[in-house]
């Protein structure tokens, strides 16, 4: 891949945050971390990246509310947000997708697989629908 598509981690957790920056870059993406959820914010509306990478469970301001904000803010409100969660429950996972998540990620025992993980739900979501 020619050139880094920038994607933005915001993780309290910092081993999570280094493994998935390491990780993303093995697929060509250039990760952008924050570790709570107003640096995040903040990040996001400076740095434009393409998606977000949002930990559901984090202090002070955890990744709805996060998300909430970014999906209320002119400039940031078109950025795609996965949920990255260990959360699983559909009642959860409904809430966050009426507050405007784009997709959600469960987290893997192995962190370096988060990258292909990434990877593929990405190609997923940019791929063009078929019709007919």
């Amino acid at each position: 891949m020619s050139k880094w598509i920038p994607v933005l981690v915001i993780d309290d957790d910092e081993i999570i945050r280094e493994a998935l920056k390491r990780s993303l870059k093995l697929y060509g993406f250039e990760a952008y971390t924050a570790e709570n959820g107003l640096s995040g914010v903040n990040l996001a509306r400076q740095k434009k990246p393409v998606f977000i990478l949002l930990d559901w469970i984090m202090p002070e301001m955890d990744g709805l509310e996060v998300l909430s904000e970014l999906k209320h803010d002119k400039r940031t409100e078109d950025i795609p947000v996965f949920m990255l969660t260990d959360r699983g429950m559909i009642g959860d996972l409904d809430l966050a997708f009426e507050i405007g998540a784009d997709n959600y990620i469960t987290k893997p025992s192995d962190l370096m697989q988060l990258g292909k993980i990434v990877k593929t739900k990405w190609e997923k979501y940019t791929k063009p629908a078929k019709v007919g």
